[in-house]
């Protein structure tokens, strides 16, 4: 498998990330394991979760995923040099635990590193931003544990292009580490906040794109194509009111299309198409299911041509 660079931090990652938001709420333990065991047994390195994951959960606190995840390096050791971990911090862990003030970041970091059960982060993540602390603070913050061993490199997510931008002239003038990532939302329904002014500017200065729901939370996988359909998962409900609508059953029927000519199954057709998009380094997209992790695999191999993107540009524009 071809790794591709992450920015300029001298990480190498696989072209799509697994995404760990599932891990202890819709995949158990018993299948996390199973999942994770796969992904790094096909040759792919990049895993990708959060300290807030899966705080929404009626009982959760936070910090399942990094737990499920620990464990399963725990009883693997010899896997911690074969994954590159990327996880988050920032959003709202209740008891005022929020942001990314210095203080805030030194207290999460340490419970990630013990829940991952890892001497060091390869990729720590501003999962939001903070307009409360100013961005030099945040960034000293992140470059201490960069010095301290604890962290490899910073990324962020979910952050605009004029405050990336603002981000990467604080590191500049101040000659801290600079975001070597950025986390947007992107797929082939939602792609207007990235292709605005994001995308050119992270062309422009190098920083890896590794996008959330490229799969658009399961929707381009076809699963989700009529109001009844939202009682398939916990989430069906807001996939449903989100995507589907006229755009969004034009996408499906363009991804069925795709995939009678591809062979591939429409969630293939979907991640193939992002993976190749100009900035994008590797789109993160979560499974399930072994069956589910399979059509993930099948994308990283599968070479669209220039009539079926064509195809997928026009369903998806606008």
């Amino acid at each position: 498998m071809q790794y591709r660079p992450l920015g300029r931090s001298g990480l190498m990652v696989s072209p799509l990330c697994l995404g760990g938001n599932v891990f202890g709420w819709t995949a158990d333990e018993a299948t996390s394991f199973s999942l994770l065991d796969a992904w790094i047994d096909a040759g792919f390195n990049f895993v990708d979760t959060a300290d807030v994951y899966s705080r929404w959960v009626p009982g959760h606190t936070g910090g399942e995923s990094e737990s499920v995840i620990g464990r399963w390096l725990g009883g693997r050791p010899s896997m911690r040099d074969k994954v590159v971990i990327a996880t988050k911090v920032g959003m709202d862990m209740g008891e005022g635990r929020i942001g990314l003030a210095p203080a805030r970041i030194r207290e999460a970091v340490e419970a990630s590193l013990r829940r991952l059960n890892v001497e060091r982060i390869d990729l720590y993540q501003a999962h939001t931003d903070d307009a409360a602390t100013p961005l030099e603070a945040t960034l000293e913050a992140f470059a201490k544990l960069i010095d301290e061993g604890k962290v490899r490199a910073i990324g962020a997510s979910n952050y605009t292009a004029e405050r990336l931008a603002q981000a990467l002239a604080v590191s500049a003038r101040l000659g801290l580490p600079r975001y070597e990532s950025l986390q947007p939302l992107y797929n082939l329904h939602d792609r207007a906040a990235f292709e605005g002014a994001l995308q050119p500017l992270c062309l422009k200065e190098e920083i890896g794109v590794i996008g959330y729901y490229a799969l658009a939370a399961g929707f381009l996988s076809g699963k989700y194509r009529s109001e009844e359909d939202a009682l398939k998962s916990p989430r069906g409900k807001r996939i449903v009111s989100t995507y589907l609508d006229r755009r969004g059953l034009a996408i499906l029927s363009a991804l069925d299309e795709a995939a009678a000519r591809t062979g591939a199954t429409p969630a293939s057709v979907a991640l193939a198409w992002v993976m190749t998009r100009p900035g994008v380094t590797s789109p993160i997209a979560s499974a399930t299911s072994l069956a589910q992790l399979g059509e993930l695999r099948e994308a990283a191999s599968l070479v669209l041509d220039a009539q079926t993107t064509a195809l997928l540009d026009a369903a998806s524009a606008g």
